[in-house]
């Protein structure tokens, strides 16, 4: 399949490039969508979302007027075609997270978005095995917490045209099969997760789609120790620390969510209110949005 991320199709990029920049999202404002009820989005809801992700792959969802549970964020994804939810091993019986502190859990203390502590810039699922990819998720917000929590968000499309500009060996580097590992997860039992290769860029080979897997930690993870592959993710790092106007600031509020197509984030520490502790639902999906 022909795609515009083959390095040795110049002309076919740099039309999707100026396609690209012409229509991607600089104003956050821009992102977000008013909806009405999420079990049943009418048709104009349903294509202002769609063509928010189309432009930028992401869109932020309002919804003031009707409860949201896991039932309703479930019904929400299927309307934009993401049935395969990436079960996980701390999702609940429908295959979504519940994104909160627990303090009295020792297990999930052990894993940082079950803390107040910041997260550093990723992609969800980064450690999964290649037929396991997330490609998507919904992140919906129940409760915000009382101060902090404030998320930035990149379109990994954004990141590739960049560093393809600067050096098209760095996008060669990050899309070796061995250019990124994550060491192997272990438990009372033993290896409770092996050792994780892969690539940060990706084509998906059906659709032609652009996937990006990436993670700004130091303990958990290992680079392919090559000048070049160094290189790539130093310009990865100081793009991502940058004021380019693609990165969006925000946080969510109750009654608001993120739908996207695994775009990069990350999180600011925060401070929880006793009454109500911050709580999102969180859906991944092993498909991207339809029509993207």
């Amino acid at each position: 399949m022909q795609t515009p991320f083959d390095l040795d199709n110049t002309d076919a990029y740099l039309r999707w490039r100026d396609h690209k920049l012409a229509r991607a999202i600089t104003d956050s404002g821009e992102l977000i969508v008013e909806i009405g009820d999420p079990h049943a989005l009418i048709k104009a809801e349903h294509a202002a979302l769609l063509e928010r992700c189309q432009r930028s792959n992401m869109v932020i969802y309002v919804c003031h007027d009707v409860p949201v549970d896991e039932q309703a964020v479930q019904q929400f994804g299927l309307q934009f075609g993401l049935a395969n939810l990436d079960a996980n091993w701390l999702a609940g019986e429908k295959g979504i997270t519940r994104v909160t502190v627990c303090a009295e859990d020792g297990m999930r203390q052990a894993y940082i978005p079950y803390t107040d502590r910041a997260i550093r810039w990723h992609t969800d699922g980064y450690y999964n095995s290649p037929d396991r990819q997330v490609r998507s998720f919904v992140l919906h917000c129940v409760h915000s917490a009382g101060k902090g929590g404030e998320n930035r968000l990149l379109d990994h499309e954004i990141v590739y045209l960049m560093l393809r500009d600067e050096n098209p060996d760095f996008i060669r580097a990050l899309s070796a099969t061995d250019a990124m590992t994550i060491p192997e997860r272990t438990d009372e039992q033993g290896v409770a997760r092996p050792a994780q290769s892969g690539p940060v860029f990706s084509v998906h080979p059906t659709t032609g789609a652009l996937h990006m897997r990436y993670t700004a930690r130091t303990r958990s993870i290992e680079w392919k120790q090559d000048a070049t592959t160094l290189a790539a993710v130093a310009a990865l790092e100081k793009l991502l620390a940058s004021d380019l106007t693609h990165i969006h600031r925000l946080r969510l509020e109750p009654g608001m969510g993120l739908l996207c197509n695994n775009v990069l984030h990350d999180r600011t520490a925060f401070e929880d209110d006793a009454t109500a502790p911050r709580l999102l639902y969180r859906a991944r999906y092993h498909e991207r949005i339809s029509g993207t």
